[in-house]
């Protein structure tokens, strides 16, 4: 499972025109799945991101994460963060998890989310759609984490 992860101060997803998915000063998580991974691999990557600490403290350090700051999370499926692109020029995606697969463990990483931050404080994207996404990256700050 792969995470792409921005620090933003303000994200929206659209389906179709419509929004699915807004959030204020938070975490925009792009979310990749393999076909390897596993309910605890959700669950380990949603902690791990949790508790990122990405935010600055009084002293302007990176020391605070989601958690201590009281920010929002937007998880956005990301299919081609599973692919492989180390040669040629097209991508495989033959590590990508199947759709059935995929679906179930981006809810998975989401109700992880939702048990510790509550409903209010985590927005989606819609699996399997063509999506359009707006952020305003603060920092900006963006790292890929893999779990």
């Amino acid at each position: 499972m792969k995470a792409l992860i921005q620090r933003v101060n303000h994200a929206n997803v659209d389906v179709d025109g419509c929004s699915v998915g807004r959030i204020g000063s938070g975490i925009l998580v792009f979310l990749g799945v393999e076909h390897d991974d596993t309910d605890q691999t959700a669950e380990r990557l949603g902690q791990r991101i949790l508790n990122y600490r990405i935010f600055a403290d009084a002293s302007g350090r990176m020391n605070l994460s989601l958690l201590d700051a009281g920010g929002s999370l937007l998880v956005v499926p990301q299919f081609t963060l599973a692919a492989d692109t180390r040669k040629g020029q097209r991508p495989s995606f033959s590590s990508a998890a199947v759709p059935e697969q995929g679906r179930a463990l981006f809810r998975q990483f989401v109700d992880c989310a939702r048990k510790i931050l509550g409903d209010e404080r985590v927005a989606t994207g819609e699996f399997g759609a063509d999506m359009a996404v707006s952020l305003e990256n603060d920092g900006p700050v963006t790292f890929m984490l893999e779990a």
